[in-house]
This record gives structure tokens, sequence and C-alpha cells, in this order.
């Protein structure tokens, strides 16, 4: 989901030795072999991030398909941005251009587009995948400027209030599954709150204070709307176990948020791992061990002499599919003791072109020139994904294993 990023080395803080640095040549040795995965991953554990083409008009990708394609493939939950800035582009009704009004609905005085979050909720919906949608992008009716990045909101209560409105439409009892009977009906239940606000490109820095504020705000009308519903903490990354410490350190910050999520880049897939604990050692020391913790963007774009951006976590097609293939069965076998609850892979499909970013390689698979492509990456995800819920094959439509492995 991010559209920059700094590159995360490896050379990671070790908490047991009181701040020493580690060197990266100790990251394949420094976890435990991984134990067997001796039961399915529980429904919900295996996502994918969707953005770019598979979202933009001006592709032509049919979603719908593409959806079911997910579900073949292992996939049981997706990521995805919610743009408040393109639902919420007018601050009243008096500003919306006349022969735009059919597409807007007043909700407490701010005409609001449904119509893009209507289509992926229903389609999710009836493949039976679950959304975890990441609300972000501030209209520029209550924008504050972030020199260099994406501007955040300038007050929290408009923020709170499209929350709000979200969660009646596609909540436990939102409008929309009544205006859809026909449509399987499946609550958004999990909403996170903005994308990486500890980089600067997200949000000003220091990010702490002015991003608690926003949680509390967002906090409050989710639950107010879906007493059930579950906060998610925008994604932190590079340093995040430093950053989460900031968090924590704003007063009442650590009762605002039910899951932790991490978005951890790095060369291996034992790196990644590696990632993972360092957060959750951060947790126990901030005396919130039990806290779920969410993987919402691991990654490995096959960028490697293709874009401008060196990342040191660039690969090829070949390298990008071995790093799945080797971290999906370590995200299972290692679930329990990091309390992960799921992973979302970033991302399903990229728009590879010649000198473009390097995340726009990170794709199962690649629009190049008009034309989808399967690569290599898709094949290890798909079987690395259904070793994980024990199933050989999936149902096309309603996530469902239609033969069990035995």
């Amino acid at each position: 989901m991010s559209r920059l990023r700094l590159a995360l080395r490896i050379v990671l803080a070790a908490f047991a030795t009181g701040g020493a640095v580690m060197p990266a040549s100790a990251l394949g040795r420094s976890l435990a072999p991984p134990v067997p995965v001796l039961a399915p991953t529980p429904p919900g554990f295996v996502g994918v991030d969707t953005d770019g083409p598979l979202l933009d008009p001006a592709s032509d990708l049919n979603l719908g398909r593409q959806l079911d394609q997910m579900v073949a493939s292992g996939v049981e939950s997706v990521r995805v941005a919610f743009d408040w800035a393109a639902a919420q582009p007018f601050k009243s009704s008096a500003e919306v251009p006349a022969d735009q009004a059919t597409e807007f609905t007043d909700v407490g005085g701010v005409p609001t587009e449904f119509a893009t979050t209507d289509e992926l909720v229903g389609l999710a919906a009836q493949r039976g995948l679950t959304l975890l949608p990441t609300v972000l992008y501030a209209p520029r009716w209550d924008a504050r400027t972030n020199r260099g990045g994406l501007s955040t909101p300038a007050k929290t209560a408009p923020y709170a209030s499209y929350l709000t409105a979200l969660v009646r439409r596609y909540g436990p009892h939102g409008s929309f599954w009544a205006m859809h009977p026909g449509v399987r009906k499946l609550p958004v239940r999990r909403w996170q709150i903005w994308n990486e606000p500890n980089l600067s490109y997200y949000w000003p820095q220091p990010f702490a204070t002015r991003y608690v504020a926003l949680l509390r705000a967002a906090h409050t009308a989710i639950r107010r709307a879906d007493p059930g519903a579950k906060v998610v903490l925008g994604a932190l990354t590079n340093f995040a176990w430093k950053s989460i410490g900031q968090i924590y350190r704003v007063r009442g910050a650590r009762s605002l948020f039910d899951i932790v999520s991490v978005n951890g880049f790095t060369k291996t897939p034992s790196g990644v791992m590696l990632f993972l604990r360092i957060v959750r050692n951060a947790l126990i020391r901030l005396g919130d061990a039990r806290r779920p913790l969410l993987a919402t963007e691991v990654s490995w774009p096959s960028a490697q002499g293709k874009s401008p951006q060196h990342y040191d976590f660039n690969t090829t097609d070949a390298g990008q599919a071995r790093n799945i293939a080797a971290v999906l069965p370590m995200l299972g076998a290692q679930r329990t003791q990091l309390r992960l609850i799921g992973f979302y892979y970033y991302t399903w499909v990229g728009a590879e072109k010649r000198r473009a970013p390097a995340f726009s390689f990170a794709g199962l698979l690649s629009l190049q020139n008009g034309r989808l492509v399967a690569k290599p990456a898709l094949s290890a995800f798909r079987t690395g994904a259904l070793a994980l819920e024990h199933c050989r094959q999936k149902a096309a439509i309603a996530s469902r294993c239609a033969r069990p492995a035995s």
C-alpha cells in the first residue's frame, strides 16, 4: 500500500543484549527452528493487499474475476485502502457540481460517495473474503499540509465521522446489507487507522502525539457504531519496535486499539521473522505481551535491475517466488509464539514498466502493457497458502476448501 518507503536494513537491535547490535550474518541462526504446523491456520490468516492497477478503472481489470483467483490461491482476507479524500471530496452539498449530485449520499451534511466501497464490500462478501480497510488520505477541506508527503487530517472529527458512516454502512447492522439482501452478509469488523504513521511520507514527524489524537477519535467513533469491532493500529514499519514505544508513551494510547500491525521488509524470510520477534519483544517489554499482531505487508519486489530504487530486499522473479515459498510456512509455524493473527502479502498485482518504483514489481501478478501475467510468485503463494490451510483446492466462491489435504 505504500507509495514511498525507506529501505529497512537488517541491522536490528537485540533487546536481550541491552541494545547491542545484531550483525546481519546472525539473522539466519537467530530464531529457533520452525516447528511443524500441526493444525490448519485459523480462518482469515492468509491475506493479500490490493491497490494499484486492480483498483484503477483505467486498467480495465475485472475485480470479481481477480477476487475469484485470490480465493482459488488460498487468500482469505483482503487489505484495501478506503480513500477518504475520494469518498468525501466536498465539504458540503453546495460544492458538488450539478452533474455529480446523484453520485453522493448526504452523511451528516457531508456528501459521500459509497459506490467504490460498495463494490469492494459486496464482491468480497460474495466470495467469503473478509476485508481489512485502511482508512486514509485526507480531503482538501480537512487537510493539513505535510511537506514532502501526504496531507493529514487538520481536525480529527471529520475523519471520525467518516468512520462512523463506514461502520453504519458495512458493520453488523449496516445499511449496505439491508439494501442488498441477495449479497452474503459478511460485515467488516476490523478497521485500520491510517498507514505507516512513523514514516514522514504518511505523517509529519514526530508522529506519536497527533497520531494518537486521531486514533482516540477513531476508536470512539468505531466503538459507538459497533461495540464489537476491532481497531487496528496504523501499520508501523522500519524501526517499528521503537515507534510502538513512542505511541505507548502517549497517555492512554494503549487502550485505543486492539491489534498492532507492522510492515516489515527485509532481504530474507528469516529476517521477516526476526522483525516480528523483535516487535513482539517490544510489546512484552511494554507490558502488553498478549496484544495480537498483524503483518500487514510482507513483500519482495522483483525489481532487481528494473527500478531506480535499489532496496536491499529487491530481488528477481525467481527470488521473489523462493522467498514467498520459504516465509509462508515460517509464519504458520511461529504464529502462536508471535501471537500473529494474520499476514498480508503486498501486493496482488503490480503495474510493471521500465524504471517504475520498486514496489510496482511486488505483485504476484504483473500488468505489462495492458496484459496480465502470472509470475512464479503466484504459484509459490498458492502452494504455501493452501498448505497452511490444509487444503488441496479452494472453491472459487465462498472461500471453502473444496478438497481438503489428506
